[in-house]
């Protein structure tokens, strides 16, 4: 997708993660215009233990949406480190029946903006210092 005059395109890197008890942080690094700000975001996840990930991730670009949007943010590219998790996002296939709310809560937060897309990219860092939070129990 392409963004227009009016709405200049913002590269969010996003790292996410939730400890067992669903309390999650998300971290995004946003680059506007050259200038670049961490984001950090408290969410809180309930799904069973074999989707708590996806829906993890659900919740953390979520979230990190709302506060884009507070912004005045309106044109965005993801970059998430898990290539098959971006294109369930971007084309809605694939998406486990248990994390359909999720989704959809996604979708509609995603509807908000004037551009969005969403790709694959390296986000070991910021994943790594959510997975070290989440861990700790100091997420939410």
């Amino acid at each position: 997708m392409r963004a227009t005059r009016e709405s200049p395109l913002v590269e969010v890197v996003a790292g996410y993660a939730a400890g067992a008890r669903g309390a999650g942080v998300a971290y995004a690094r946003v680059t506007d215009d050259g200038r670049q700000n961490v984001l950090r975001l408290n969410f809180r996840v309930s799904a069973p233990r074999e989707c708590r990930d996806r829906a993890a991730g659900y919740a953390a670009l979520t979230v990190i949406v709302r506060a884009l949007c507070k912004q005045g943010i309106r044109a965005v590219r993801f970059i998430i480190g898990d290539a098959d998790f971006a294109a369930e996002i971007t084309t809605g296939r694939r998406v486990d029946e248990r994390l359909a709310i999720p989704y959809v809560r996604l979708r509609c937060a995603m509807n908000s903006l004037a551009n969005v897309d969403v790709q694959a990219g390296s986000v070991d860092d910021l994943t790594q210092r959510a997975r070290a939070e989440a861990a700790l129990n100091v997420a939410a």
